[in-house]
């Protein structure tokens, strides 16, 4: 596959998601004329783009749901039930032909015929219907004219589109089968015939369009050269282009000025009149237009960021070396040269994060579908709706970690959380069942709450559960916390039948199992017949972190920075070894001594260095040897003896080429409270 056809897959596969999206909206508003408008813009350009690169089975399809879609913006058809379900059995299908697996895409021809012949018994059976209306008369010519749009489109291909695979007459062509065209050419730009490159584009066009068109179709036109042109397109308040053929002739030699030629269709030659003062208005409205297209983002490569992200890990590694060198010498421009290094890799890496950062909003069109498809083949009402997705952003490879495990909560929520419409009603709830997806930082981490409104879950038919399946003991005594932990246990399920969905005792455990690997952690907290709240907490990167580091019996460990809310230097004396409190600014706080819980062996000394952080919305104090100080750390992944110790991240190489550990002070502390 060449470059080009690669590119259009990459906006083709955004086109579908997009076109899903809608699709989605429209199922909740079947009535809104703006998203049918969108859906139809999204057909147009998908389709013109296939045909441009030779996708003719998906130019085929998307030719005959873009007709079936035109009946339904002109209102010969209503947007029904059937129609939504054929809009999404195409997006799956079209998923399927523009996938680069030929054997998938090959495998679904036998599908796709069969729903294109759906499509045109709608199509055909609508022109039967309708054939009468088509008999009546005309509307007056002038009385249509009226209603028709003009736009200005200025066209300036970059000199390197040809090497896009893009041949700009075919656009032109395409933009004037919309409706009546004026296309003038401008050649002032064509460099002598000794410096001409073959290559190039030299040559760029004003056009005047006019019909019963709008702006989206306009812009459409340009969808997959927008970054590879000028592109301008404004709506001239004025219409009858095809009246004014003489007044258009002079623009074959002068270019075309929006405010002159405006006020050139709207005045009456013999006469000013009142309209033409009224039109000077909108004129001067034109001058504030703003250039439309001015697109500043650029499509990258997964795996160019990636190469990035590891670049940078390996500069910061470079640079701690550096500032230990530094240190030895008694250089004051070798340490201002460090420090300024120092400084700019933290720009570099914060800039770089900044890029590889995806919205959680990328995974929330595949939920509302699987959503909305369980919904319905169960027989339950179901709103899924969302809060903070499209603020909060996570790195891409969390994200690909994440689909999996929302999903099987999803699952258990409809099957299992909610009730029927009739159940609802019977005990004062709405008919319509309610999940909620709710995402937000805290500190390093971001939350994803999934909660739903149905008949949560009996803590005591989960204990009862596990103990006749040998789980627990019957005398075992449990915090609620602990018995909804028992949901997570490989083979655990509290369903009386079995369904495709849930019930065989697999879904909950891959979901802590999937959620741990990227070193998060997930809760739930429920209460019958209120509903369940699902909490994933996660951390924001996998890669670099600002770090505290710290000596702990001869061993270097890195504390994420983030996580630290103060330093003390306390005498012993103060501290209890018998509750292990301590007091701190008039506050008594626990404390946990990590050499005696790493070693089982108390030092002697007089002043201990405690590390306070926030674990649970309470302080807690960790005591330490020794603080060394602040380190950008490059988390590595560690073998499998530490494979068992979730409190260790990773570890990082520090300048000397010694190692440190990367640890977590809130699994640290839940590790040793639980002892």
């Amino acid at each position: 596959m060449d470059n080009f056809q690669k590119r259009f897959l990459e906006e083709a596969i955004d086109l579908i998601n997009d076109l899903e999206k809608a699709s989605l909206a429209l199922d909740a508003n079947q009535s809104d004329k703006g998203i049918i408008e969108e859906i139809f813009r999204i057909m147009h350009s998908l389709k013109g783009g296939s045909a441009m690169f030779g996708f003719v089975k998906a130019d085929h399809f998307t030719h005959n749901l873009e007709s079936v879609f035109d009946l339904v913006r002109k209102g010969k058809i209503p947007v029904d039930d059937n129609i939504i379900t054929i809009t999404f059995s195409s997006i799956d299908l079209l998923k399927a032909l523009f996938n680069e697996n030929e054997d998938l895409a090959e495998s679904v021809l036998p599908d796709v015929e069969k729903l294109v012949v759906v499509m045109k018994n709608i199509v055909g059976a609508t022109a039967v219907n309708t054939g009468s209306i088509a008999a009546k008369p005309a509307a007056n010519q002038n009385e249509t004219i009226g209603k028709r749009k003009c736009f200005y489109v200025l066209f300036k291909p970059q000199a390197s589109l040809f090497k896009n695979g893009t041949n700009p007459l075919y656009l032109t062509d395409e933009l004037c089968s919309l409706g009546t065209c004026f296309v003038f050419p401008r050649l002032n730009e064509i460099p002598a015939w000794a410096s001409m490159d073959p290559t190039s584009a030299y040559i760029w066009w004003d056009i005047l369009i006019e019909g019963d068109i709008s702006h989206d179709q306009v812009k459409d036109v340009f969808i997959f050269v927008e970054d590879y042109c000028q592109l301008k397109i404004e709506e001239l308040k004025v219409s009858g282009l095809s009246q004014k053929t003489e007044l258009l002739e002079k623009y074959k030699t002068q270019a075309i000025n929006v405010e002159t030629l405006t006020i050139e269709l709207a005045s009456n030659k013999e006469q000013e009149t009142e309209d033409t003062n009224k039109q000077r208005k909108v004129v001067n409205g034109i001058k504030n237009l703003k250039e439309i297209n001015n697109n500043n983002s650029i499509r990258v490569d997964s795996s160019k960021i990636d190469k990035m992200m590891n670049l940078v890990s390996e500069l910061i590694t470079t640079q701690a070396r550096l500032s230990l060198f530094s240190e030895t010498i008694d250089s004051p421009e070798l340490s201002a040269v460090t420090e300024n290094m120092q400084k700019l890799s933290k720009q570099l890496r914060d800039t770089a994060f900044s890029i590889s950062l995806i919205p959680l909003q990328h995974l929330v069109t595949r939920f509302q579908r699987l959503v909305r498809d369980v919904a319905a083949e169960i027989k339950k009402d179901v709103a899924f709706e969302t809060e903070g997705t499209e603020t909060t952003e996570l790195d891409r490879s969390i994200i690909d970690s994440l689909n999996e495990p929302i999903m099987h909560i999803l699952r258990n929520s409809l099957d299992h959380g909610l009730e029927t419409s009739e159940e609802r009603v019977r005990k004062g709830k709405s008919p319509q069942g309610k999940i909620l997806m709710k995402a937000f930082y805290s500190g390093t981490y971001v939350y994803i709450q999934l909660i739903d409104d149905g008949a949560g879950i009996d803590p005591e038919r989960i204990r009862a559960k596990a103990v006749a399946n040998g789980i627990i003991s019957a005398d075992a005594v449990l915090t609620q916390k602990e018995i909804y932990n028992l949901v997570f246990m490989a083979g655990f399920s509290t369903a009386a039948v079995v369904t495709d969905l849930s019930g065989r005792g697999v879904g909950m455990d891959v979901v802590r199992r999937k959620i741990t690997d990227i070193r998060g952690e997930v809760e739930i907290d429920s209460k019958v017949d209120v509903g369940t709240t699902i909490t994933i907490k996660i951390p924001l990167t996998l890669s670099i972190v600002d770090g505290l580091l710290v000596e702990i019996d001869s061993h270097n460990f890195i504390f994420p920075l983030s996580s630290v809310d103060k330093i003390y230097a306390v005498d012993h004396k103060q501290m209890s070894d018998f509750s292990q409190l301590v007091t701190l600014e008039g506050e008594r706080i626990p404390y946990y001594n990590l050499s005696y819980e790493f070693t089982g062996v108390a030092k002697e000394v007089d002043v201990e260095q405690i590390v306070v952080v926030r674990f649970e919305n309470q302080k807690v104090g960790i005591v330490i040897d020794k603080v060394l100080g602040e380190y950008q750390a490059v988390l590595k992944p560690l073998g499998k003896l530490y494979r068992n110790q979730d409190f260790i991240s990773g570890a990082s190489i520090l300048g000397d080429g010694s190692l440190a550990l990367v640890a977590d002070p809130n699994k640290i502390i839940k590790k040793f409270a639980n002892n």
